[in-house]
């Protein structure tokens, strides 16, 4: 029997035309580059599972510039690129009075060619006519930008348009998805981190760029840096016992008495450590054990707060805001799904 094809990192081909937009290539080989590793970078955690690998693929190695005059550089030429996890157009730049129609004869051979070998093949925005010329459309569901629906009606008829949607998934093992217009590239992107690397990584990429509603400002995104390393045995000893007590009644005395110092050298020491008061840092333990309920459970949020330590709710809500910009339900609405269900 032979071995299913699970590789240890994603390889993703970002295939580029003269007719490719610049922004949307490149945004999605940086987010592609940071999965995982990014999350170390930024906040000193644990990097994400699995990594992806991103390259850009043209007809040949030969850089060029697409119809704005913008330089891309190809890493790949197609027929070096023989087997891909994933493939994204990209979105293009086409007029509506355009003709498509073989258009694009070695991209669409290439784009047929990777699917039959088992790779996701994606869409974004006007990229969707390049996955209708290729044929990967025919008789299947998919969405496009809203200004390129009659295009494709009128040249591809048989692709069951639905541009109502953002995202939307179609064909054998859910092995074609295309977006909607330029900006959903990132749903897009948050949807192949979580197919491929999981929910809660999808989260962390959501944070790491942004990604959603912006109109709180930054603070719905933060998460809590890792402390700086120390090598105070005393200070190591309390953060290990707050790290499975952070709901004591009375943290700051159980820490104190895990170091085994006086209260007033235990907090001298321990922000001489970790750049935090100790109830700061309890504070922030908790916060952001708070925040993991939230975005992965559907515990009330009453409990929540009891869990993390609040026996009073309304001071738990009010510590929460504080930290975060947001309500703890706010914060639920935004993190616990972060990109919209595909169709």
């Amino acid at each position: 029997m032979s071995t299913p094809y699970s590789p240890t990192k994603i390889s993703i081909c970002l295939l580029a035309v003269p007719e490719t937009a610049t922004g949307v290539l490149h945004g999605l080989y940086e987010v592609f580059s940071f999965v995982g590793d990014g999350w170390e970078m930024l906040t000193g955690w644990a990097p994400g599972p699995r990594r992806f690998q991103p390259r850009i693929v043209a007809t040949s190695r030969e850089p060029f510039r697409n119809l704005a005059g913008i330089p891309i550089a190809p890493e790949l030429s197609l027929a070096e690129a023989n087997r891909a996890d994933i493939v994204i157009v990209a979105d293009l730049a086409i007029g509506r009075d355009e003709e498509t129609r073989g258009r694009w004869p070695e991209a669409s051979d290439w784009l047929r060619r990777q699917h039959e070998l088992g790779a996701l093949v994606c869409s974004v925005c006007t990229g969707s006519l390049l996955l209708a010329e290729a044929g990967l459309l025919d008789g299947e569901q998919a969405t496009c930008h809203w200004a390129a629906a009659n295009q494709i009606r009128n040249r591809y008829p048989t692709v069951r348009l639905k541009p109502e949607r953002v995202l939307v998934t179609s064909g054998v093992e859910h092995r074609l998805v295309t977006s909607g217009g330029n900006a959903s590239w990132t749903d897009l992107a948050l949807y192949l981190v979580a197919r491929f690397c999981g929910e809660d990584e999808a989260r962390r990429t959501a944070k790491l760029f942004l990604f959603g509603d912006r109109s709180n400002g930054q603070a719905p995104f933060a998460a809590r840096v890792r402390p700086p390393q120390h090598d105070d045995a005393a200070v190591t000893a309390a953060q290990l016992w707050i790290a499975q007590n952070y709901a004591s009644a009375n943290p700051v005395a159980g820490m104190t008495a895990a170091a085994g110092l006086t209260t007033r050298t235990f907090k001298r020491r321990f922000e001489a450590a970790t750049g935090y008061a100790p109830l700061d840092y309890v504070q922030s333990l908790r916060i952001e054990e708070a925040k993991q309920m939230l975005e992965s459970s559907d515990t009330p949020i009453d409990d929540i707060s009891a869990e993390s330590g609040y026996s009073e709710p309304a001071a738990f809500r009010r510590l929460f805001k504080r930290s975060t910009g947001i309500s703890p339900l706010q914060y639920r609405q935004r993190f616990r799904q972060v990109l919209p269900p595909p169709g």
